[in-house]
């Protein structure tokens, strides 16, 4: 966790934000945590529901997750091993909802082929996909120190967020993350060369709010008067920018194309509701699991 110079009790609160994203950001953790969230099972009954992870994948993300007290194994025989949530892994789910909101409306998404009909509709989604894409957003070091920098102090310079987010670093070293947040669409540089968080950033508040307040134990519905995220941003604040891209854990498997058929373009993802079955499913994702590719920030 990146040491940061804000008052002491927003560091408190960033602190504990930080340490809750480092137990998700693992990885497929968040894949775990929902295949186990309507019971618990058996390795046996786990492993199929997560085909693309070997046992030395899957063994280290169950003992990270039940060392984190997200997942409890309950020993009943030599044999028979059953994981599942804790309490406060179930009192998680929630704020994986409010996270896979934010992914589903943000994220970049292309248009894709009905296999019925041939129209072009947009891609689907898993929701536990769009919950760890978002993560990949500000879970790199400095990323939520100088998100929060932004959000308290508003638009501010280069100099400000170093001495907020990166005390003790030379002021060159707040560029690298500052430009990836930039490229990732969740800051805007002003007309006067300061930096601010740009719509898709704000748009953050809800899922930091249901952080911080599942971290000291309040359920989500108390999340609205988080000091820093708690306000809500004015309409003109939070009507869609471009949209925000990065390097995917997930990429989607290459489709040959008809050589005269363009390529789809890409559309914003519509807001869905997402229901409790659909969120916590434990079907196998359509799209093949493969590790990303180099290069390029893409979904």
């Amino acid at each position: 966790m990146a040491t940061t110079g804000l008052p002491r009790t927003t560091l408190t609160d960033l602190s504990r934000v930080t340490e809750t994203l480092e137990m998700l950001a693992p990885r497929w953790s968040v894949w775990v945590l929902m295949t186990l969230a309507d019971q618990p099972l058996r390795y046996a009954e786990i492993k199929p529901k997560l085909p693309w992870l070997a046992d030395g994948q899957l063994h280290p993300r169950l003992r990270k997750l039940t060392d984190a007290g997200l997942v409890e194994r309950t020993e009943y025989a030599p044999r028979h091993v059953t994981y599942g949530l804790t309490e406060r892994g179930s009192e998680l789910m929630p704020v994986l909802t409010v996270i896979a909101t934010w992914g589903n409306t943000h994220l970049e998404k292309n248009l894709v082929p009905n296999p019925r009909t041939g129209e072009l509709e947009p891609e689907r989604i898993a929701a536990a996909d769009n919950i760890e894409d978002t993560l990949v957003l500000f879970t790199p070091r400095h990323a939520t120190p100088l998100l929060w920098s932004l959000k308290a102090r508003g638009a501010t310079s280069a100099k400000g967020l170093a001495a907020d987010a990166m005390p003790g670093y030379k002021l060159s070293a707040v560029y690298p993350p500052l430009s990836q947040l930039i490229d990732d669409g969740l800051v805007e540089v002003t007309n006067d060369s300061n930096f601010q968080l740009s719509a898709q950033g704000r748009a953050l508040a809800p899922v930091y709010s249901a952080l911080s307040a599942w971290a000291v134990g309040r359920s989500p519905s108390d999340a609205a008067g988080h000091p820093v995220w708690g306000q809500t941003p004015s309409p003109s604040q939070t009507r869609p920018g471009t949209w925000v891209t990065h390097q995917s854990r997930l990429p989607a498997p290459p489709v040959p194309a008809a050589p005269s058929a363009p390529a789809p373009p890409a559309v914003r993802r519509p807001v869905t509701q997402w229901q409790p079955s659909e969120l916590f499913s434990h079907q196998i994702p359509a799209r093949p699991i493969a590790a990303p590719p180099t290069g390029g920030h893409r979904r």
